[in-house]
């Protein structure tokens, strides 16, 4: 435990902490808006783009046959920033740009050899393996997020939020976009409905882009406008305002009602009977306050999943296992929560949305309260398990609050309490975090937080705290980063992700990138990483020192192999953790891509705290004969062996296949298989799926579970057979109304 002097030392830490950042915010200036609007056309001053206001809106075909597309200006120049910078690429492309109150277009040429280009008809998001575009989109032009807009050659549609150095693809938005290939390559065009982007209520309306091509065969990126090498990958500040006078400012009004029809069967003896038949009605609704601050709300809503997470090794776990979030009502703004100084399997998360299990109801409030200040609020209502309802009362209630202040460049601070009310207990967290860009291409990050835990009815809240610090640059040549880490034994926060408590940890990682002049390699990175952690409880240092090389092969290959001396403290021990990892991936035709990692380590069976050895293999094989079609398959294996006698404690595999037909853009159908070797089990999941837009759509599902076992007459006893011992039907409709 750790001392009541040294819990006040670090809550003084954390405050003066605090106090410097705010200090730091008060004379700043925020970002991004221009002191006087001027608006051109075509390229404007200091590099701003004025695109052209048109009367008649185009048809989304990827046709550029509209007259006003051949008499816009367009921007041209794309230079690359990976595998190394500011190389001309050998395949141009061209970009223009117009808008109406309702809506910006954009239209792209890609210029390329036909027989080269790789594209796809698949499901939202998964086209990131083909060649794209993306439309970068900073949306209030103040350098803390932006919004990305992916569409491949066949005008399939990709999205994601970046925020804070971490690219999310979770949230799904409605717009529009179509692409055909041709003799010269291909050409997209693109409509961003204004009802689905969040901008500042100001005239004229500012917004930053970055236009960005890929080509996955040589695994370039190219960009308009360039990057500097010596900003390195600091998207966020290098964009091109866009001026866009006269357009729309919306209060949104969007209603999603959906009705879900379920049924579940389990077996009793010989048979399948059914336990369940449920039919859920449920209504989401949102309101823009204005056209960038959003009231979302639900009733009896239906939190059910529709695509089925993978399976993950379950055996000899130090902690739980993490999800991503898939349930659209927390998806929008949930990048908002993203803190500063959060890199690290140190670093606790203080709001995992999927902790809100069963929730009964929820209202949610995201976006700009003005230039510089954002907020973002959940509340919920979660029912309890009905096991613990006896002790924990039937409900929790859940308020998060999130509130950043941006500053110069995309410096900002934060503030975020996380809580989880219950009948007679409950757990609070509440603290600040902060990013600061000391120069071009070095960011000081940090965060603290308290905890307070009441666990039990009658007794006083025990309190906690975690900081943390992050000194980190990156340039064309080289990044490096420094960090800093300590949690409280008696730290917790029920509403996040916590991996571990009781510890002080220092980390540093140096990363020089050499670019040979070759035809084979593009680039080198060598990898110096160090950790050293103070186990509180036992007094004990662990540490970790890597040394790791990334290879980039031309034709988009990667080789990765790491050494690893390391250690670790359990129950008062000090284990061996050492390991030697390979990684291989590539593209062994055009639509066949492999990866194969596989390590070799010294380990720890932590239900005895014993030393052992373990291999661990993650091998995926994704293929797509056709357009259409795509198979994925993927093998997950681990085994663990006590060094004392040789012994193989266990030995555990996973395997999945996932077959994908994509009719078109908007219907697909996908089967998905997975055993689990140590539970001698297979689920399978079946899928159709009709969505016209995010939000508008059909989904009818069935899925099973099959043991092997066998009846005995009195009860299931393991068997060599598989049995079917449970299944499940579902059909969902849901309507986007706006």
């Amino acid at each position: 435990m750790i001392s009541p002097s040294e819990q006040r030392s670090n809550w003084v830490l954390i405050l003066a902490h605090a106090w410097a950042v705010l200090s730091l915010s008060l004379p700043a200036k925020a970002s991004g808006q221009p002191d006087t609007a001027r608006v051109v056309t075509g390229m404007g001053i200091h590099g701003s783009i004025s695109p052209a206001l048109i009367s008649t809106p185009p048809v989304i075909d990827g046709n550029l046959d509209e007259p006003f597309w051949k008499l816009t200006r367009n921007v041209t120049g794309f230079i690359t920033y990976a595998p190394d910078f500011d190389v001309v690429p050998k395949e141009q492309t061209e970009v223009a740009m117009a808008y109406d109150r309702e809506n910006l277009y954009f239209a792209f040429r890609c210029f390329d050899d036909v027989s080269k280009i790789k594209a796809s008809i698949s499901s939202r998001d998964n086209m990131i393996q083909d060649d794209w575009i993306c439309i970068n989109l900073d949306s209030f032009n103040d350098q803390q997020s932006l919004t990305a807009f992916y569409v491949n050659p066949l005008g399939i549609q990709g999205d994601s939020r970046f925020v804070a150095n971490n690219e999310d693809f979770s949230p799904d938005f409605v717009w529009y976009s179509s692409g055909r290939i041709d003799s010269l390559g291909y050409t997209i065009e693109v409509q961003l409905p204004l009802k689905s982007l969040r901008y500042n209520n100001h005239e004229p309306t500012v917004m930053g882009v970055i236009l960005e091509r890929y080509i996955s065969r040589r695994s370039e990126h190219s960009t308009f406008p360039r990057l500097d090498p010596a900003k390195g990958y600091a998207i966020l500040t290098q964009m091109t305002p866009l001026i866009y006078p006269g357009i729309e400012h919306h209060r949104l009004f969007e209603f999603l009602p959906a009705v879900t029809a379920s049924r579940q069967d389990v077996r009793k003896g010989n048979s399948l009977e059914r336990t369940q038949q449920h039919g859920h009605l449920s209504l989401t609704a949102k309101y823009g306050i204005t056209s960038d601050l959003i009231l979302d709300g639900t009733i009896t809503p239906d939190f059910s999943q529709v695509e089925s997470d993978a399976g993950q090794i379950d055996v000899n776990l130090r902690s739980s296992l993490f999800y991503p979030e898939k349930r659209p009502f927390f998806l929008e703004g949930l990048d908002h929560f993203i803190l500063g100084s959060s890199t690290n399997n140190f670093d606790p998360t203080i709001f995992y949305s999927r902790t809100i299990a069963d929730p009964l109801t929820g209202v949610k409030l995201t976006g700009k309260l003005d230039n510089s200040n954002t907020i973002s609020a959940v509340y919920a209502i979660d029912n309890v398990f009905e096991s613990d309802r006896s002790t924990l009362g039937r409900y929790a209630h859940v308020p998060i609050v999130r509130y950043k202040h941006s500053l110069s460049a995309d410096s900002y601070v934060g503030f975020l309490y996380a809580g989880r009310e219950l009948a007679h207990t409950n757990n609070r967290v509440v603290g600040f975090d902060e990013q600061y860009r000391l120069s071009d291409a070095v960011v000081l990050e940090s965060n603290g937080f308290l905890s307070w835990d009441k666990a039990d009815p009658g007794a006083s809240a025990v309190d906690g705290n975690t900081f943390g610090l992050r000194y980190s640059g990156s340039t064309r040549d080289l990044a490096y980063s420094l960090g800093y880490r300590e949690v409280s034994e008696d730290f917790r926060a029920d509403m996040g992700y916590v991996t571990r408590t009781g510890f002080d940890h220092v980390r540093g990682s140096l990363t020089p990138r050499m670019y040979p002049q070759s035809d084979i390699i593009q680039r080198i990175d060598l990898e110096f990483a160090t950790g050293h952690t103070k186990d509180r409880p036992s007094g004990l240092w662990e540490t970790s020192n890597a040394f790791a090389m990334t290879v980039y092969f031309g034709g988009n290959w990667v080789f990765y192999p790491q050494l690893t001396y390391s250690t670790e403290i359990f129950h008062g021990q000090r284990l061996q953790t050492s390991n030697a990892l390979i990684q291989l991936r590539a593209y062994l035709t055009k639509n066949t891509l492999g990866t194969v990692i596989y390590t070799r380590a010294r380990a720890i069976y932590y239900p005895a705290a014993e030393q052992g050895k373990s291999n661990v293999v993650n091998s995926t094989l994704s293929i797509q004969p056709w357009e259409n079609l795509r198979a994925d398959g993927s093998l997950v294996y681990a085994d663990f062996h006590r060094e004392a006698d040789g012994a193989k404690l266990y030995g555990y595999a996973i395997t999945r296949l996932k077959l994908t037909y994509q009719v078109n853009q908007y219907l697909f159908f996908r089967g998905i298989a997975e055993y689990n070797e140590d539970r001698t089990q297979l689920t399978t999941d079946f899928l159709a799926s009709y969505t016209y837009v995010p939000g508008t759509a059909v989904y009818l599902g069935y899925g099973s579970v099959l043991n092997k076992q066998r009846w005995d007459g009195t009860e299931f006893v393991p068997g060599d057979n598989l049995v079917e011992v449970r299944r499940g039907l579902f059909l969902k409709v849901s309507y986007l109304w706006r």
